[in-house]
This record gives C-alpha cells, structure tokens and sequence, in this order.
C-alpha cells in the first residue's frame, strides 16, 4: 500500500522540478496552500446539495411549474404480465416481428395487443414533462448562482485581468477562503450530480454524462492538489457561462414559450462558441512555453522554470530589470540558466561549462523573465 501510495503522489507528477510535498506542508503564519484533504470536505457538501436539490424540486420548482400550467401528466400503465415484462427487462425493449408473432401464440394474444403492450410500457417509464421541468430548474439555479459567485470572485482577482498571474510564484500561492468555496462548491455539485444521476431521467447518454462527471470532478481534484487553482477557477467560470443558458432554453420549452425558446438556444450558442471555442483557446490557454512569461518573486531564481530552460540552451532571452528603490546598491546578482537535470549553481561554475548567464548590475532585481 505504501508503494502505491508513493507511486501516486510521486512529486516528478505533480510538482514541478525542485519543489517536494515538504515545502508546502509547512508554509508560513497566516498561509494555507491547498491539500488533497480538503477535497474529503466536497463529499458531505454533496450530500448537502442533493437534500437541497430535493427540497427544492418540491417546494419552488413544482408550484412554478404549475403557476405555468404545467401539470403532471396521466400516464397509462401497460397490464401486469410477467412473460412480457421479463421479455421488456432483460431482453428487448423493441421486439422484431419473429419475436412479437412468437409471444402473440404463447399469450395467445394477438400481434396488435403486443405491440401496444410495450409501447405502453415504454412509455411507463419516460419522464413527464413535470419532471423534467423541475430537474432543468434545479440545474438552471445552480449554474446561475455559481456563474454569479465566480463572476464576483474573479472580478477581484488579478489573474482574470492578466492570465500570466496565474503562474506568479507558482506553485507558492496562498489559498484564499473565496478560492476554498468556490472549488469544493463546484467539485461537490458534480458529485451529486454523479449521485443523482441514478435516480434522474435516465437519457441516452447516461454512460456518456457519467463519464463527463467523473473527467471533471478529476480535473477539478487534480488543479486543487497541485494549486493550479487560480487557472482552474477561470476555466470553471468560462464554462458555467453557458450552462444556465442551455436549462432556462428548456424551461422554455416545457412551458411552451417556443419563441422565448429559440432566443435563449441562439444566446447559447453564441455564448457556447465564444466562451469554449474563442476565450478558452486564446485567451486561458496561456502555459505555451514561447509564449509564458515566468516572474520570478524577490530575484530568487529557485523556482522550476529555469531548469526547463535547459532544454533549450540557446533560446534568447529578455530579462527586464528594475532599479530598487530606496534600497542601497548591492553585489551583483547573476542569473544562470542550467541544464533540467541539474540544480542551480553560482555563476562561474556553470561560465566554464560554456552555458548561458546574465549578470544584473548592481541594486537591481529580476521583474520576469520571457522567452522571445
């Protein structure tokens, strides 16, 4: 078990080079980085969100639905017989003329009163338009309210207005509680949801959504533990920007507004295209390495970038500097950019390797460091 256990967590995985799980077990007074325990909050939180879900489906999504004329519908029972519904069960739910022609002789019934036999059993089992109506709005709220609440975190957060915060200091970023309940608030709605599915309207693409929920409550998990959580943030607020969207289009139409329908299916899928097809691409994927720039906090160049570089010697580099000030000249200060499988050294061993170095003039410091 031990074994497995290292095997998981191995920090060449889930670390960058030259940070282990010890530098950010033990951060400073008044500084929290995110752990793999704080995810165990997300499962009682789930449990919480599908009570809620219940409640509210009862007591606010019904009697909307019936201020809107939506009534539960009649839904005609097929007759008790066990030969057919084993058939129906375990066999087929749409049997062939061989196999209608066969249970018509052993029922000695006639064909006609099979076939609606089943199509009335089909039809037992498909959800209502009620049903579906309060499941929608269930959904809608949420997405709304979590849309809501990222818009309004994010909106303070630096990172929204410069993608390239998301990696300063990397992976020594403190973990605000806005952050903590914004994160294990989305990860435990989609363990309910991976719950509630069993009990939901089963559609279709059952295996499809339950595969869908369980890539993303890994993804959500695996930001989390290796704190890629300020990315991970903007990419759960682009896509919830169209999910509520697509549910209040189908409370539309359950209601019968087609063309209040329509407005919010074009709305959808103009906001779909731009959020998933132009702001993820362009704007969030930013970690392209010709593209990053890797800021380096108080000139300490220790950080794992650098030893990235080593993959590619040769590539010009830009360093902008900054005078300090009010702060007296120092010794100056050198940047070395190593080879990935070394540490970092002082400037005159890696100078007789041949390899490249700036020097920094004196009281200066390192702003950033971007690849051209």
């Amino acid at each position: 078990m031990a074994t497995l256990s290292a095997w998981f967590w191995n920090e060449r995985f889930w670390l960058p080079h030259n940070v282990t799980w010890a530098d950010l077990a033990d951060p400073a007074p008044g500084v929290e980085y995110p752990k793999a325990v704080h995810l165990l909050s997300a499962l009682p939180l789930a449990a919480l969100i599908f009570v809620v879900r219940i409640l509210f489906e009862r007591f606010i999504a019904r009697p909307c639905a019936y201020m809107l004329r939506i009534q539960a519908e009649a839904i005609r029972r097929a007759q008790p017989n066990a030969v057919l519904e084993k058939v129906f069960t375990s066999i087929t739910k749409y049997p062939d003329t061989h196999r209608l022609n066969g249970l018509s002789k052993q029922l000695d019934w006639e064909v006609r009163k099979v076939q609606r036999w089943f199509r009335h059993r089909r039809n037992q089992d498909k959800p209502g338009t009620l049903t579906k109506f309060c499941e929608s709005m269930w959904r809608f709220t949420f997405y709304l309210f979590i849309f809501t609440y990222g818009i309004q975190f994010l909106w303070q957060s630096p990172w929204m207005w410069d993608t390239r915060k998301c990696w300063h200091n990397y992976p020594y970023q403190v973990l605000s509680p806005g952050l903590y309940y914004y994160y294990v608030t989305e990860l435990a709605f989609y363990w309910s949801l991976m719950f509630s599915q069993f009990r939901d309207i089963k559609r279709k693409d059952f295996l499809i959504m339950f595969i869908h929920h369980l890539a993303t409550v890994s993804l959500i998990s695996f930001s989390y533990v290796n704190n890629m959580v300020r990315v991970g943030t903007l990419v759960m607020c682009v896509h919830d920007a169209s999910d509520f969207l697509l549910e209040s289009a189908k409370l539309a139409n359950y209601a019968k507004y087609q063309r209040l329908c329509d407005s919010l299916f074009v709305l959808f899928g103009m906001v779909f295209v731009t959020t998933r097809l132009v702001i993820y691409p362009f704007w969030l994927k930013i970690v392209q390495l010709r593209r990053t720039e890797i800021h380096l906090c108080g000139g300490d160049p220790k950080h794992h970038p650098l030893r990235e570089l080593g993959h590619r010697r040769s590539l010009p580099i830009l360093v902008a500097l900054q005078r300090a000030a009010a702060r007296p000249p120092g010794p100056a200060h050198h940047l070395v950019v190593p080879h990935r499988t070394h540490r970092l050294q002082s400037h005159a061993a890696w100078k007789e390797r041949g390899l490249p170095s700036l020097s920094l003039p004196d009281g200066a410091r390192i702003l950033s460091l971007s690849l051209i």
